[in-house]
């Protein structure tokens, strides 16, 4: 990678990006919202080959070389429907290779690259000449203890790394991490609270889920809530993540939410009730993190398993979900009214609609004390996406109201180097407010470690709370 990838052009300004991306560089990751398995940390065993560990989890890399006609089982991703799926490791690798013309200008691009070169010490271009010396070149790194889970951890300098699991996870690698001094409350890896399985009566087994979860009415399905949420606690889980189809949110009385809910569980809802039984169950979660302390994430707008063939074929998670527009001024007022400016609340928004971020969300965390902005995420969280971010947020959010870089990712190895890219494309931007001399030298250095490294750590930390005062 060049030392000055992503650094603005004109040679004054990438000076003065050089000297505050310089402040940030070094600073510990913050992952506070991921999808790592924690399985990988807890076990701490050695990875498997090159393309299991970079191509098969991906969906950034099987979703583009499927558009372009090359199947997912192609790629050794598994298949629900019995297809054949490639096993072969390095014939999957050879088949990236063969097609990596397809990631040019691509974010996939500059992570992947980044894996190779700062990760395994790979500086060779990948194509289908180079193909075999690149897999052989990573997977002897791959069989050094060096490039073990836990290894890699300390070397990629995380000081935290959020999980995300279900309710009826029994968290049993998270036990395993806490038993090795690497989770538990204030731990190196840590849980996260995830639900949309459970209050999603839309999602196929949702019933069958909520007989697991051990809840025949409302008022036990809210009860074993919080006793899955006070288990995440322990497990060291300071945020819930809720993935909804819609911000929509609903103050319904207690009746009117146990009869949807009823309705639900006997397979008899009508039409709207399942998006009324979320918004609903978005006011009791952010009412239950008044209660706990948990920092409440709600990242709408993703229209889910939208390629139906990938779908029936590959199931969830593999590349078939595409953005939506999305509203939220409205649609948020009724949890804002009860706990926008509660002091024991806090939220984080996120967006897959960049038409919000000025004319709704920048607007919202700069008249509620409980709103912050979560970062570009998915199929924002690129260079341009983050630069358009801070463009489009700072004037009427500032800085102090947003809460800082998540990864979001399932690919381990890519996360020191999409932090990287989000410190570069700051320095970036808070070097150009230097050169214009809208913001003095020391308080843009002081800037890029907020938002690096003291932000995310603040926003995300959970607070416990006590009588009815923060």
């Amino acid at each position: 990678m060049h030392e000055d990838q992503l650094l603005p052009a004109e040679p004054g300004v990438r000076a003065i990006a050089r000297e505050l991306y310089r402040h940030a560089k070094d600073l510990p990751l913050i992952s506070p919202h991921g999808h790592v398995d924690p399985a990988i940390l807890a076990d701490d065993k050695p990875f498997p080959d090159p393309a299991r560990l970079i191509v098969v989890p991906d969906h950034y890399v099987t979703r583009m070389l499927a558009s372009q006609g090359i199947p997912p089982a192609a790629l050794g991703v598994p298949a629900l429907d019995g297809t054949p799926v490639e096993t072969d490791g390095r014939t999957i690798w050879r088949l990236l290779a063969a097609n990596w013309h397809l990631f040019r200008g691509t974010p996939s691009r500059l992570w992947t690259e980044g894996v190779l070169s700062s990760v395994f010490g790979v500086d060779a271009p990948l194509n289908a000449g180079t193909a075999d010396d690149v897999y052989d070149a990573i997977a002897a790194r791959l069989a050094d203890p060096e490039f073990r889970p836990r290894a890699l951890f300390e070397r990629f300098n995380l000081e935290s790394l959020a999980t995300t699991e279900s309710p009826l996870s029994d968290l049993g690698a998270h036990a395993k991490l806490a038993a090795d001094g690497w989770g538990g409350p204030g731990g190196r890896v840590i849980t996260t609270f995830r639900p949309d399985d459970l209050v999603d009566p839309d999602w196929p087994g949702w019933a069958e889920r909520v007989e697991q979860l051990g809840a025949g009415t409302f008022g036990e399905f809210l009860d074993r809530l919080r006793e899955r949420r006070r288990a995440f606690i322990a497990a060291g889980a300071t945020s819930s993540d809720h993935g909804h189809p819609s911000a929509a949110t609903l103050a319904l009385p207690a009746d009117e939410a146990a009869a949807l809910f009823d309705r639900a569980l006997r397979g008899r809802a009508e039409a709207g009730d399942a998006e009324r039984f979320r918004a609903h169950m978005l006011v009791e979660f952010a009412r239950m993190s008044v209660e706990d302390g948990l920092v409440m994430q709600l990242h709408p707008g993703a229209v889910r398993n939208h390629n139906a063939a990938l779908f029936a074929r590959h199931g969830r998670d593999v590349g078939g979900d595409i953005p939506g527009p999305t509203e939220y001024v409205r649609s948020l007022k009724p949890l804002l009214d009860a706990f926008g400016t509660d002091p024991r609340f806090r939220i984080v928004l996120y967006t897959l609609d960049e038409t919000v971020f000025t004319r709704e969300l920048a607007p919202l965390a700069g008249g509620y004390p409980a709103v912050f902005l979560g970062a570009p995420w998915w199929f924002l969280d690129s260079p341009e996406g983050l630069r358009r971010f801070r463009e489009t947020v700072t004037e009427t959010a500032g800085f102090s109201n947003t809460s800082g870089f998540v990864d979001d990712t399932r690919a381990f190895c890519s996360i020191p180097v999409r932090h990287d890219v989000a410190r570069r494309v700051d320095a970036g931007f808070l070097a150009r407010l230097v050169a214009e001399h809208r913001l003095p030298l020391d308080e843009a250095a002081e800037t890029i470690a907020d938002l690096a490294y003291h932000l995310p750590k603040r926003v995300f930390q959970r607070t416990v709370h006590t009588g009815d005062s923060a």
